[in-house]
């Protein structure tokens, strides 16, 4: 694909472009595909494509209309960062899941709960088949419970392998404090299943026994999908023949890898909202605000401290089955651009869930369908020009003005549900369906909509850092408080540099102190973040 190195954008003519310049955010949604091209700070062009059945066909397509449209060539290109909800629709429809090998380091502890107890049947049966228990594990002070199994884990090694199964999940109890059971199991493993990839549970979930094992066990039934995945973005990329090394979002603003990805596939999960906050701070500068963010299908609305997400302090429960793997804090209900309106027998509007998604432009009344849906009612309400709005001309203004108000009376309860305060916050509105707000709402300091809003995820992609994040027991009567803090920091600002980020830019952007007073010696949990840019 030929392109010229200058090209005029409105009516300023751009300088010559230096080689490998720019950065493309790509941000893969249920209805649109998302792409912008950042040069420095300044978004230099963006688009939106139908999401394709194959995914890999519409991140060609998008990323080959933000080159044109810049008129930028491929060697311009410098990183392709892309967010993407394969993994977790994978997991919530039960497709592409591969069945696993679970171990359990704990006996003789945690006999009367096994693995996959609290997963849905359907879920359990079709990946946790292979489960099994084995001597080992440490007390929170890092104490023994009892040595290593080594030979029960050889022969489960051997027996999953004759079975066909590479996939493993390996959990023990307290890792968090000490690895050492898991990553010696491991080894075991590999050595009698040497095609084995194999999740533990220390590097992907936090304290919480069954929480931490359940999102191993899920992290590693999406092992070979990942792979699939990352193949099919590179073909992609490779179609086009950019170059360029390519990044994916993960669900607290950062980035990884192509290594990473492909072991903690998990780790994506809502990184879509994820990216559209992260864009939202970037847009408008705001640090603290709450992002509300509107799609053809659903509307997300998280919180901003610090200009990162949230994150969750529950468990989560991601297509039934709860993990405690770090996830922004999200509230989403069924309300976008393409949420169906209807009335019901009591004369009262309902809005969505059910929306008419990537066909807004075939069945909706403005594009001349007939299903109404929210964008027939914002441009029957004059609040802007989609499609032909003499097709909504007939629309009875009673029921235009009720859906409106239904559409606000939805976002600002959920809005309020997000507040931790009585206070007022100002509010972000991004999304291609952020046109759908057309008044002030009801505990927003103010509502801003900023330039580039409909892409605010493709851009949150784009500007993400590589991060990491430690989660750990510390003695304070052991060690101390401020050591004991300074060592997690190091830890992080390691797992960070390990990742991908350039050493010298690595800050700590949060670190949480909780103390276990049920616990003796002084216990501390203790949690770090680290972010940095990533590595040239």
């Amino acid at each position: 694909m030929a392109h010229s190195n200058q090209h005029h954008f409105g009516k300023t003519e751009r300088p010559l472009m230096t080689q490998a310049s720019a950065r493309i955010g790509i941000d893969v949604g249920g209805t649109n595909t998302d792409a912008v091209i950042l040069v420095g700070t300044e978004v230099l062009a963006s688009t939106k494509v139908p999401t394709t059945k194959d995914i890999q066909s519409g991140v060609a397509k998008a990323a080959a209309a933000v080159m044109e449209e810049a008129g930028l060539s491929v060697e311009h290109i410098q990183e392709v960062m892309i967010g993407t909800t394969q993994f977790t629709n994978a997991f919530i429809e039960r497709k592409k899941l591969t069945p696993i090998c679970s171990i359990r380091i704990a006996l003789p502890a945690t006999t009367s709960v096994r693995p996959f107890t609290d997963w849905p049947e359907d879920l359990a049966a079709m990946i946790g088949q292979h489960s099994f228990l084995v001597g080992g594990g440490h007390e929170f002070d890092g104490r023994k419970i009892a040595e290593l199994d080594e030979g029960e884990v050889a022969r489960i090694a051997k027996a999953a392998a004759q079975k066909g199964i590479s996939e493993f999940a390996i959990t023990s109890v307290f890792s968090p404090v000490d690895k050492f059971f898991e990553e010696r199991a491991a080894a075991v493993v590999l050595a009698n299943c040497p095609q084995a990839n194999i999740t533990l549970s220390s590097e992907v979930g936090r304290l919480g026994l069954i929480e931490r094992e359940n999102a191993s066990n899920m992290n590693a039934s999406l092992i070979a999908f990942a792979n699939d995945v990352i193949s099919g973005f590179k073909q992609a990329l490779e179609h086009l023949q950019i170059q360029a090394p390519f990044y994916i979002s993960q669900n607290d603003g950062t980035l990884m890898n192509e290594d990473y990805i492909r072991r903690y596939p998990v780790l994506t999960f809502a990184s879509g909202p994820t990216n559209s906050m992260r864009g939202a701070a970037y847009l408008t500068k705001l640090q603290n605000a709450i992002v509300v963010d509107i799609g053809g299908t659903t509307t997300d609305v998280g919180v901003l401290i610090n200009g990162f997400p949230r994150e969750s302090s529950i468990p989560v429960d991601i297509g039934g089955v709860r993990t405690n793997f770090r996830m922004p804090d999200i509230i989403s209900i069924g309300l976008g651009g393409g949420s169906i309106v209807r009335s019901t027998e009591d004369g009262e509007i309902k809005i969505g869930p059910d929306s008419v998604g990537y066909e807004l432009t075939e069945k909706a009344l403005v594009f001349g369908g007939d299903v109404l849906t929210t964008t027939d009612i914002i441009v029957a309400a004059g609040r802007c020009e989609i499609g032909d709005p003499k097709l909504v001309s007939h629309l009875d203004k009673d029921v235009v003005d009720a859906a409106e108000a239904e559409i606000h009376r939805m976002i600002e309860t959920i809005v309020d549900r997000m507040k931790t305060s009585k206070s007022d916050m100002p509010v972000i509105l991004v999304g291609g369906g952020s046109v759908l707000v057309s008044r002030p709402l009801r505990g927003a300091s103010e509502v801003i909509a900023p330039s580039n809003s409909g892409v605010a995820n493709a851009i949150g992609a784009a500007k993400s850092q590589i991060g990491s994040e430690i989660d750990k027991i510390f003695s304070y009567t052991e060690l101390g408080r401020e050591p004991s803090i300074e060592l997690a920091k190091t830890q992080a600002s390691q797992s960070c540099e390990a990742a991908g980020a350039e050493p010298d830019s690595i800050e700590i952007v949060d670190v949480d102190e909780i103390p276990l007073s049920y616990l003796p010696g002084g216990a501390v949990r203790i949690r770090v973040k680290a972010v940095g840019d990533l590595r040239r």
